[in-house]
């Protein structure tokens, strides 16, 4: 079992390496590609979105749909070797913490000074040249979202960059500390990466539950030939 040494946390054997076995499926996969839970107060089952806690873990696949399967299977007593209690809605838990972790990771690049908003402003940080992603409030109007889409692929070819519809005006503008957010473009930075990073974890586990991607605006798809944690490929989508 896994164990604290002073502050240094030692991982079990099934937990090194550069793949996880899915406890659901028992296919592996790179830990960005999974969820890692580990056993928290009261014997409840614990996700560890940033895969840093420690303690034993369990890894199942990055789907809404494996972490149900997870929690009706009683799949976690078995691989955290102890009596482990698996709330029915864990799947909602895990979503509404990558979520929190993404809009998180807004804020940072805002604070990074990575972030332009407004249309105008946005339409003029395309021609500019320096755009590493947009983001359309996901209750935004469509036209506005079509025009710098449009702008964005003249700007940078076909494939242009990565489009995020994840999020409401409202939690855009709460993780920016703005009214009225509609539309806002990245900056190219580290702060963006791991925006993108977050975005796309959040995305592919909706994904199996939500076919077309999650409701509205420009999402962010994952080519499924791609390992996760990969952004190079990525493209954007008008669902």
């Amino acid at each position: 079992m896994a164990k604290r040494r002073g502050e240094i946390f030692e991982a079990d054997d099934e937990e090194r390496g550069p793949e996880r076995t899915c406890a659901v499926t028992r296919e592996k996969a790179t830990p960005e590609a999974m969820l890692r839970f580990v056993l928290g107060p009261d014997h409840q089952v614990t996700p560890d979105i940033k895969r840093k806690l420690p303690g034993r873990g369990v890894w199942v696949g990055l789907s809404r749909q494996r972490v149900a399967q997870a929690v009706k299977k009683q799949v976690f007593s078995r691989g955290l070797k102890d009596k482990a209690v698996a709330a029915p809605d864990l799947p909602e838990l895990v979503e509404e913490l990558l979520r929190r972790d993404a809009l998180q990771a807004l804020s940072l690049a805002n604070k990074a000074g990575l972030v332009t908003t407004g249309f105008v402003k946005v339409e003029k940080a395309i021609e500019a040249g320096d755009v590493g992603a947009l983001v359309h409030a996901r209750d935004g109007a469509a036209d506005g979202k079509r025009k710098l889409g449009q702008a964005l692929r003249r700007r940078y070819g076909p494939e242009g960059k990565p489009e995020i519809g994840l999020f409401s005006n409202d939690e855009i503008g709460a993780a920016l500390g703005r009214d009225h957010v509609v539309h806002a473009a990245l900056g190219n930075g580290a702060a963006t990466k791991v925006l993108l990073a977050s975005c796309r974890r959040l995305a592919v586990y909706r994904g199996d539950e939500k076919a077309d991607g999650p409701a509205g605006g420009e999402i962010l798809m994952a080519d499924e030939t791609d390992a996760a944690g990969d952004i190079s490929s990525w493209d954007a989508r008008t669902i």
